[in-house]
């Protein structure tokens, strides 16, 4: 009898597995390392069709799509940097909640430098009257 519920509890995360790809949920990549790297990546791509959630927390098939061809390229041996410019090659920058600095994004990025500025002008011009 302490046989057959040993047996049962080392065969339950093989039935897990597969009850949970039967279901259409994701089965993580079996090298930690990696599915960190996966992860982290899915948190920092935006969902296409929630447009501000990431691929992480959307549950969207879209979504879902993402996070398979993530965890596949990655597996792949892909370096994440690699994996999230083919994303933005093929989404364009908006796919990623941290666009590349460049000429489109120029002001974006300048924005908190330029707004600074302006508020350190005004609190000089009101102190000096």
């Amino acid at each position: 009898m302490k046989l057959r519920i040993a047996l049962l509890l080392a065969l339950a995360p093989l039935g897990a597995t597969a009850a949970q790809e039967a279901q259409g949920l994701e089965a993580p990549l079996a090298d930690a390392r990696l599915e960190a790297e996966a992860r982290a990546l899915m948190h920092d791509l935006r969902c296409l069709q929630c447009q501000n959630q990431s691929i992480a927390d959307s549950q969207a098939p879209q979504a879902e799509a993402m996070r398979k061809r993530v965890r596949e390229r990655i597996a792949a041996g892909e370096d994440p940097d690699d994996v999230r410019a083919w994303f933005i090659e093929r989404y364009g920058d908006w796919v990623t909640f941290t666009p590349p600095p460049g000429p489109q994004t120029a002001l974006l990025w300048a924005a908190p430098l330029l707004l600074l500025g302006a508020g350190g002008w005004v609190a000089v011009r009101m102190f000096r009257r």
